[in-house]
């Protein structure tokens, strides 16, 4: 199975990279952009053939290691 952890910064935490781009796209003419939020993808390939043990396992690894919960957001999605 394969799954995909997208982690994202909470709201109301600076996102010092999304500033930069921001600025960045602003320098060049790109005028329209309010907010960048820039986050991080992760990919794992699993050796587990049920979506839930899965799942489960991906959370556990976000909890432990992937995550940072007091300043970051995650969403899990599990692809057979």
């Amino acid at each position: 199975m394969k799954a995909r952890v997208q982690v994202t910064l909470k709201r109301g935490v600076l996102d010092t990279q999304g500033v930069a781009i921001r600025n960045a796209l602003k320098s060049l003419g790109f005028d329209a952009v309010d907010e960048v939020r820039a986050g991080k993808l992760i990919e794992l390939d699993l050796n587990e053939s049920d979506p839930a043990k899965a799942r489960r396992s991906v959370e556990d690894m976000c909890k432990k290691l992937l995550v940072n919960d007091v300043i970051e957001t995650y969403a899990i999605d599990i692809a057979g």
